[in-house]
């Protein structure tokens, strides 16, 4: 089935939504009960989006079934632990992955953005190489954070500080991404060209 796009504002609150319910859950209760609440959130998110646009993308999808998985193991062993560390293996996991598949030739980060831009395969790898560095980046500071900080101001950071720098990070790759974008064929020059052949 055809995937369709998605309302801006849709897919905002999909991809925003069930962390400011967990940054205002903390906020009136405790991490354990926001963490119960943000699982919830998570699936709801996903399910949602298939409903929607009949597509989830694989970021989306890697990330929800870690903050399952890392959820529950905070519950049941009632450690907070476990929830904190699971940006840290979200960000090194997609930093293998995007680092592994240069080393074997490949750029993933197509694939893990949902085929947002058409590139050189230059510019892909460049790309490619940027983010694994960006994610691996991200990963350190996820453990330099929450090992030094209260849970507070983690979840605050988490919410407030990760997000957006990962949004200004994407922005900054623009100019690169405009650098090495392959050119769309228009309709008329398909038409022209196939007239071309038609005739020789």
């Amino acid at each position: 089935m055809d995937k369709k796009a998605p309302h801006p504002l849709f897919k905002l609150a999909t991809e925003l939504g069930p962390l400011l319910i967990f940054f205002f859950v903390n906020a009136k209760s405790n991490l354990f009960i926001a963490t119960g609440v943000f699982m919830v959130a998570v699936v709801i998110a996903i399910i949602a989006a298939y409903l929607v646009t009949r597509h989830v993308p694989l970021m989306a999808i890697v990330t929800a079934v870690v903050v399952v998985v890392f959820g529950t193991l905070t519950l049941i062993l009632h450690d907070e632990t476990f929830i904190k560390m699971k940006p840290t293996i979200v960000y090194t996991l997609f930093a293998a992955i995007l680092g592994g598949g240069l080393l074997f030739g490949r750029s993933f980060i197509a694939i893990m953005f949902d085929q947002m831009f058409n590139l050189t395969p230059h510019g892909w790898r460049i790309l490619t190489f940027r983010w694994a560095l960006w994610f691996l980046a991200m990963a350190v500071v996820n453990e330099i954070v929450w090992r030094t900080q209260t849970t507070d101001f983690w979840v605050t950071f988490k919410v407030f500080g990760m997000v957006p720098l990962t949004m200004l990070f994407a922005v900054t790759q623009m100019p690169l991404i405009k650098r090495y974008q392959l050119e769309p064929v228009s309709l008329e020059r398909s038409e022209a060209e196939a007239g071309d052949v038609s005739k020789g």
